[in-house]
């Protein structure tokens, strides 16, 4: 590690600086490589000579010190101003090739005086006049042979200002020196050279001179663009900012113990000279071998390790922004360099933040990660004269971010530092690039394997994002490079062996390992091959642990990979399967799936993943309920398919509506629940689950089997919704509006009631309300309990689930809950009109529930359970006396000129409704008969009054008498069906509903489809469609129809007879065919006579109408027979 420290010069000599007139090239250079005689010496050249000249001294550097420690301070002065004048006259920059980097003084190895030395002595001979000096320079026998080498100079300079006694010479012989032109590397590694050698003896006085040059020079030219190309531009002085920084690290290399009172003062020069300076490459190759020297000095003192440095974050800064400037390809080690110094720095007191610490992973990863892949790096180089060895570059610079995490962990033996060390591959974990995904893999393999080789974590710590990062690696077993594939395996292999260390399973840890070699052998790529170890996982892993690994597989579901899709939901599924997952669990894993839900791109693996839940759902139910109803509003229904999910098990799923009608029962008082909580109410969530559940087919089998409980629910929620004051929005519901928003609580309630009978297919109790707008009266409290009545009478009249419902409401009679009580009785009340509720419960049991409503506290409940305990049901002797009183009644009605038809037909209707089962025979037919003829009355309320007491007498004759009434029925629906344009609204709505109810009697084939062109059709087209509805379903009545609609071409009323207009030139034109052959002689002279009215009506519509169909019926005469 050191050594490759200490050979830094290898890189930054491949460094391009300007020398004289140049400013820069726009790559690193890779033309300057080292040569040969470098690359043996791994060592700084110069600075590891300057080390070993100063440690094991050759006879004639002995001498040379000798004698210029015999020197006065005069000559020494004489002798550095000679030297300046001789740097001054030097012009040409001397470097070794590829060198001018700031470091590429070549001074002569220890022991080896080079002809170039022996010059450079004669020249500065020849420069001084004393001839004691030469007589001090004579003894080595120069004689010129080459070039004077500069760096030798710098050299000589530094030896004899650190011999100096004198503080004010070194001072002032140092400013000068300093004085010189920055311009050339040469020329600024070397005044760092001496400043550093000088340091060694006059520390304070090179420190003091270094301040006074930041303070008048640095900061001067510190904003000075090397781009700018004014002819003024002071270029002698542009570089002095990276003299400085070299200056400050020959300082530290040369100060031995006394570096640590200074490092931090040195450190914080440096940062700042660098930080404002103009950046380019000379301050940056600068700044790090001054770095480079820093780090090298305080790793040969002992002490440092005691020592709390304060300047560490922000030198480390600094490289990294070094770093990040490199560009995307490999030329020099500046990557390695780097890194490892940060490595070094690392180790010192006090340890890093974690924030910095962050920094360094993240610009680290990304410098090295990001490179293009290997087989692209070397084409990627800028053109070179000599091209680097690019796999051996990589090479070190990947081991350099290997030993930089080694350091990460064994300054802190954590499993928790462990986890901060992978969240930081994350982002390569996921990449989309696989040489990107291939590095990060490798980097985490060859982690784990040195931490589970020679680290002993010191803590049983179980960081929850284990869990995760497991999850990262294991979205990898099927990459599509085998050497991610097979380094992601080993690494879950290793992190559970770590796992089974820290708890020291001996067992555990045999049984992982024949499981590794299992797998190792395996030849044959098999699912089953994942189930142990994931079922070794489900045993290591802590259940926050376990969750991350799960909400991390989930997330790869949402991935375009199909490949990756597919192990995620697998994986998922295995685990699921294997019932590892805790209680504590399953609200974040749902909510995790459920924010990836939206994202998943193939629909296999959405029908895998709701295999998963329902496995889920099977295991943990009631925690998966109350989590699906938190997940989101119901209304918006992104959770339905979880929903649908729970559904495909039928037990399952009676077992999710159990637990929804036991959390629509979770009612608090009013005083309790605030404005602000009121939505969020687990009533509220349940009933708005019930609603979309009732219009999803999984569960319609679920809804048909848990109907009487749902019904029962719903009927007390909507009363506590009214007791909660929360009706807003109740009446403005418009059934026909286009326009979706959201529903409020008490409509949602009262569209899931509507809702359950509808999709049921108890469509008829469901037409019965609305025909009669039953459902209007459950949007008002005055008129809640009307509407409850209505609808038991509705579902007793079609034997609707009424032993279902009846046990429910036994139950909710008995409950200590108010609203429980008045919905059981009246319902109860309704039922005992019921034709086979004494088969589901005897009249003694029946009469103790009564009874136990007597003792209610509710005054309506102690009403309804007195009238129940005196019905008929209860009670048979009524049946004679309610006949008695029927007959009078009757013949008062059926009189010439009864008194109040109106009242004497709500009597009629409160008989019929009273003796329920009992019925009232014969009489019916007599009473149809009559009413039969009310539908033409002039008066509205009577006609209306007629009509819908029709409805109830065609009904209440009983099994004996129903062929008869039927007979009525048929008679009555040409009247109905004119009626449906009565000119009264409140005639046609008791209209629409006889003429269902004679449908229903009936049974017309279309039944359901007439009820929604009664309830809800518009215009031509739904009259035309309940004309098809009645003529189709009684074939071969077609011309009974039809002499029934004469008689109202004559009808006082427009609207009657325009409608049987319509009728009969419908029968004409659809069924002529039919007409031929089933009218008689006699009733196409009936057909005549009324249509010879209508020549001479004053509407033009009717003559219009004549003149249509007389052709017809002249045509019609010729088929028709005697």
């Amino acid at each position: 590690m050191l050594e490759d420290l200490c050979s830094h010069q290898e890189s930054l000599s491949m460094v391009a600086a300007p020398s004289d007139g140049f400013h820069g090239s726009q790559w690193r250079s890779t033309c300057l490589l080292p040569t040969e005689e470098q690359k043996r010496d791994v060592g700084h050249p110069g600075r590891a000579t300057l080390d070993e000249s100063l440690g094991d001294r050759s006879p004639w550097e002995e001498e040379l010190l000798g004698q210029i420690r015999a020197m006065s301070d005069s000559q020494r002065s004489r002798v550095l101003e000679a030297i300046q004048h001789r740097i001054e006259e030097h012009t040409q920059v001397i470097t070794i090739p590829g060198g001018s980097s700031g470091l590429g003084l070549q001074l002569p190895r220890a022991g080896h005086w080079g002809p170039s030395t022996v010059f450079c002595l004669q020249l500065l001979w020849k420069e001084v006049a004393d001839p004691g000096i030469r007589e001090l320079l004579a003894p080595l026998n120069l004689e010129p042979q080459q070039p004077v080498e500069k760096a030798f100079l710098f050299l000589v300079y530094g030896l004899i200002l650190r011999e100096c006694a004198s503080s004010d010479l070194v001072r002032r012989h140092l400013m000068r020196l300093l004085e010189l032109s920055h311009q050339t590397a040469g020329q600024r590694e070397g005044m760092a050279v001496a400043s550093g050698i000088a340091s060694s003896s006059h520390l304070q006085e090179v420190w003091a001179t270094l301040e006074h040059l930041g303070r008048t020079r640095v900061l001067r030219t510190a904003c000075t663009s090397p781009d700018y190309q004014e002819p003024y531009a002071d270029v002698h002085w542009r570089w002095v900012s990276s003299t400085s920084l070299l200056c400050y690290g020959h300082m530290a290399l040369h100060a031995g113990e006394h570096i640590l009172p200074w490092v931090d003062n040195v450190i914080s020069r440096m940062v700042y000279y660098f930080s404002c300076s103009c950046y380019d490459n000379i301050l940056e190759t600068s700044f790090l071998s001054a770095a480079v020297m820093l780090v090298k000095a305080l790793k040969q003192e002992h002490s440092t390790r005691r020592y709390r440095f304060t300047q560490i974050p922000e030198l480390i800064q600094c490289l990294l922004a070094i770093l990040q400037k490199e560009p995307n390809f490999l030329a020099t080690l500046f990557r390695q360099k780097i890194i490892l110094v940060i490595m070094e720095l690392s180790k010192l007191r006090p340890s890093l933040k974690p924030v910095v610490k962050s920094r360094i992973l993240q610009t680290c990863l990304q410098s090295l990660y990001m490179l293009p892949p290997m087989e692209m790096l070397k084409s990627c180089l800028p053109p070179l004269d000599l091209a680097p060895d690019v796999m051996v570059l990589y090479q070190k610079s990947m081991q350099a971010l290997d030993l930089l995490l080694q350091t990460f962990i064994s300054e802190n033996k954590s499993m928790d530092e462990m986890c901060f060390l992978l969240q930081h591959t994350e982002p390569w974990l996921k990449s989309d690039k696989s040489h990107e995904c291939k590095r990060v893999v490798q980097t985490i393999f060859l982690l784990l394997k040195y931490v589970v080789d020679y680290v002993k974590l010191t803590d049983e710590a179980t960081p929850s994002m284990l869990g995760h990062q497991i999850g990262l690696l294991m979205l990898l077993w099927r990459d599509r490079d085998p050497v991610t594939q097979s380094h992601s395996r080993q690494c879950i292999y290793l992190l559970l062996q770590l796992l089974i260390q820290q708890k020291g399973s001996m067992g555990q840890f045999m049984h992982l390992n024949k499981m590794k070699n299992f797998e190792a052998k395996a030849l044959r790529r098999s699912e089953m091959k994942f189930y142990n170890l994931v079922k070794a996982l489900d045993r290591s892993l802590t259940p926050a642990q376990h969750t991350q690994l799960i909400l991390t597989l989930l997330g790869g579901l949402c991935s375009h990979d199909h490949l990756q899709c597919d192990l995620a939901s697998q994986l998922v599924l295995m685990i699921f399967q294997n019932q590892s997952i805790k209680v504590e669990q399953v609200a974040e894993i749902l909510q995790g799936l459920f924010q990836e839900l939206p994202s998943i791109v193939f629909k296999n693996i959405l029908q895998t993943m709701m295999k998963a839940v329902t496995m889920l759902g099977t295991q943990h139910t009631q925690e998966t309920v109350e989590v699906m109803l938190s997940l989101c509003h119901p209304s918006e229904r992104q959770v339905l398919p979880l929903w649908k999910a729970l559904a495909s098990n039928n037990q399952l799923a009676r077992k999710v509506l159990m637990l929804l009608y036991m959390k629509l029962k979770l009612r608090p008082p009013k005083e309790l629940v605030r404005l602000s909580q009121q939505a969020e109410l687990i009533s509220l969530l349940a009933l708005g689950t019930i609603y979309e559940l009732l219009y999803t087919r999984e569960y319609k089998a679920t809804v048909r089997w848990a109907f009487a409980g749902i019904l029962v629910g719903l009927l007390t929620q909507l009363h506590y919704l009214f007791e909660l004051d929360v009706v807003e929005g109740i009446s403005d519901y418009q059934e026909d509006s286009l326009e979706v928003k959201p529903l409020s609580p008490c409509r949602t309630c009262l569209e899931a009631l509507k809702g359950l009978f509808w999709t049921t297919n108890y469509w008829e109790v469901f037409a019965y309300l609305q025909l009669l707008r039953g459902w209007e009266l459950f949007e008002h409290l005055e008129t809640y309990t009307e509407g409850v009545t209505l609808l038991a009478r509705a579902m007793a009249h079609y034997d609707c689930e009424v032993k279902a419902v009846l046990g429910q409401a036994v139950i909710s009679l008995k409950s200590s809950e108010e609203r429980d009580n008045i919905v059981a009785i009246l319902v109860i009340t309704e039922f005992l009109n019921s034709q086979e509720l004494t088969q589901y419960m005897s009249r003694r049991a029946m009469d103790n529930f009564l009874s136990l409503g007597l003792s209610s506290p509710n005054q309506l409940v102690r009403a309804m359970s007195l009238k129940g305990l005196t019905s008929i049901l209860m009670d048979p002797k009524k049946v004679v006396l309610l006949r008695n009183q029927l007959a009078g009644l009757l013949d008062s009605f059926m009189g010439p000129e009864p008194q109040d038809l109106m009242g004497l037909m709500e009597i009629l209707g409160d008989i019929l409704h009273s003796l329920g089962t009992q019925g009232i025979g014969a009489t019916s037919i007599r009473m149809a008969q009559h009413l039969l003829s009310l539908f033409e009355d002039e008066q509205a309320p009577v006609r209306g009054g007629a009509i819908s007491l029709f409805g109830d007498v065609v009904h209440s004759g009983g099994k004996k008498y129903r062929p008869a009434l039927k007979r009525q029925a048929f008679q009555a629906l040409v009247p109905l069906l004119f009626h449906l344009v009565d000119s009264c609204p409140a005639v046609v709505m008791k209209t629409k509903l006889t003429f269902l109810r004679c449908a229903i009697l009936l049974k017309w084939e279309f039944r359901k489809e007439l009820f929604g062109k009664l309830a809800w059709g518009h215009g031509l087209g739904a009259e035309n469609d309940i004309f098809i509805y009645m003529v189709e379903s009684n074939f071969g009545s077609y011309h009974q129809f039809l002499m029934q609609a004469l008689i109202y071409l004559g009808s006082p009323h427009k609207n009657l007879k325009r409608m049987a207009m319509k009728f009969i030139g419908g029968i004409l034109q659809d069924y002529f065919t039919d007409l031929c052959f089933s009218l008689k002689r006699g009733d196409l002279k009936i057909f005549k006579k009324y249509l010879e009215v209508l020549k001479k009506d004053s509407d033009s519509v009717s003559r219009r109408f004549y003149q249509n169909f007389l052709e017809d019926i002249t045509e019609l005469s010729k088929f028709v027979r005697q």
